[in-house]
């Protein structure tokens, strides 16, 4: 176990030199990210300011809870980006190119090359960005911080951008079994967007069973801000780690029974 760590790490850091220093051979690739994601954030904070020039409260959420939700999704969006996004976006398609096949021949596991090959330093400064608008959130509403509601917050922000990776694993290893995966990537974007915008707590019926369970984009915001208003209560949380564990068990399944249907392009 502490071996497979250490050349996972070791693995790791050659992914992210290679990664870096491609960018930088490559200027547009470096600072495209950014440009795009910069661009993507500004959107989203004028599309913020149209929806409260006209209502005072969505659900039962004011303007300051409001941007602390919509920095907190823009921070797991931005982390998502900088970390995973690319390489685990790019799974449907080495595996109908072929390239997958590749992967599978080298001593690492090819989750953890494929997850980690494409880091993206670009996307950093929007994770900056986000920062300073989850303080403006906290400085809007007041928040009295201590240790415990800082400890929470940053907790359940970091499981739910492993459950960020995980829904997208999930969708990705449906790449070995299907040969087309546009359909499920239009959902995938079309929920994102929807729950990027309006927080879990105002979702109701089958809105609420479509993005609290099947896909639990409107929980990845909302937990961590219910954490740091103090409205989380003790189901609120066991449901939010009993979705997170869950969504590990049905990735790991997914990819481990995928590899196996996979039929290489070579054989």
């Amino acid at each position: 176990m502490k071996n497979n760590i250490k050349k996972n790490l070791r693995v790791l850091r050659e992914l992210f030199y290679l990664r870096v220093h491609g960018l930088t051979v490559f200027r547009l690739d470096f600072f495209g990210p950014f440009l795009v994601d910069g661009s993507l954030f500004v959107i989203q904070l004028l599309a913020f300011e149209a929806v409260y020039a006209n209502v005072d409260t969505i659900g039962t959420w004011g303007k300051g809870e409001m941007i602390l939700y919509l920095g907190t999704f823009s921070l797991l969006n931005a982390v998502n980006m900088t970390i995973y996004f690319f390489g685990v976006n790019n799974i449907p398609y080495k595996v109908r190119s072929g390239e997958f096949d590749l992967y599978l021949s080298k001593p690492v596991s090819p989750l953890f090359h494929l997850t980690f090959e494409n880091i993206s330093p670009g996307s950093v400064p929007l994770i900056i960005m986000s920062l300073c608008m989850i303080t403006y959130g906290i400085r809007i509403l007041q928040i009295q911080l201590t240790l415990t509601a800082i400890f929470s917050y940053v907790f359940w922000t970091a499981i739910m951008a492993v459950l960020y990776y995980e829904v997208e694993m999930v969708i990705r290893s449906f790449s070995l079994y299907l040969v087309s995966m546009a359909r499920m990537e239009q959902i995938e974007e079309a929920g994102i967007d929807l729950c990027m915008k309006v927080p879990g707590t105002a979702l109701y019926g089958i809105y609420k069973v479509i993005f609290y369970l099947i896909l639990p984009y409107g929980i990845m915001a909302t937990l961590p801000v219910q954490s740091m208003i103090g409205e989380m209560n003790t189901q609120t949380a066991v449901y939010g780690t009993g979705t997170v564990l869950l969504f590990s068990l049905v990735t790991a399944a997914l990819w481990k029974q995928g590899l196996k249907h996979y039929n290489s392009t070579s054989s």
